[in-house]
C-alpha cells in the first residue's frame, strides 16, 4: 500500500486531507510540524511515498523542512506536495525550486488533491 505523511499544524486540515488520501488508496500519518515530520521519516523513511506539506507551521515551517529534506539524498525520490494558503507567485516559485513535486492552494477540493495525485502517477483513470 502507498503510504503519505500529512504535515500541517492544522489537526482539521490533517484530517481532511488524510481522508482524501485514503480513499486513493493510501495508508496515512500525520505530523503537526517540520520537526514532527522529521522525525516520523526518520523512522518511515523507507515506506513514505507521498508527504503533503503546509507552507506555515510554527517550529520548522513547510519551506525548512523542504530544504533540509531536499539536502538528503534519501530523500530525492519522495513526492512532495505543498498545500498552503500562500497564493503569492514568490511562495510558489521557492516551493518548486526548492523540490516541490505539486502546489495545492487551499481552500481546496478533493477533486483538485486527486488531480495532482494523478499528475505524480499515484492515481490512474
Amino acid at each position: 500500500m502507498k503510504k503519505a505523511l500529512v504535515v500541517d499544524d492544522s489537526k482539521a486540515i490533517r484530517g481532511m486531507l488524510a481522508r482524501i488520501l485514503t480513499r486513493n488508496g493510501f495508508d496515512v500519518l500525520q505530523a503537526g510540524d517540520g520537526y514532527e515530520a522529521l522525525a516520523a521519516l526518520d523512522g518511515d523513511a523507507a515506506d513514505i511515498d507521498l508527504l503533503c506539506v503546509d507552507y506555515n507551521m510554527p517550529e520548522m515551517n513547510g519551506i525548512e523542512l523542504l530544504t533540509e529534506m531536499r539536502e538528503q539524498p534519501r530523500f530525492d525520490d519522495l513526492a512532495v506536495m505543498m498545500v498552503t494558503t500562500e497564493t503569492h507567485i514568490e511562495s510558489i516559485t521557492s516551493a518548486l525550486a526548492l523540490g516541490a513535486n505539486e502546489y495545492v492552494m487551499k481552500p481546496f477540493t478533493e477533486s483538485m488533491i486527486t488531480d495532482k495525485l494523478r499528475i505524480l502517477g499515484f492515481v490512474t483513470a
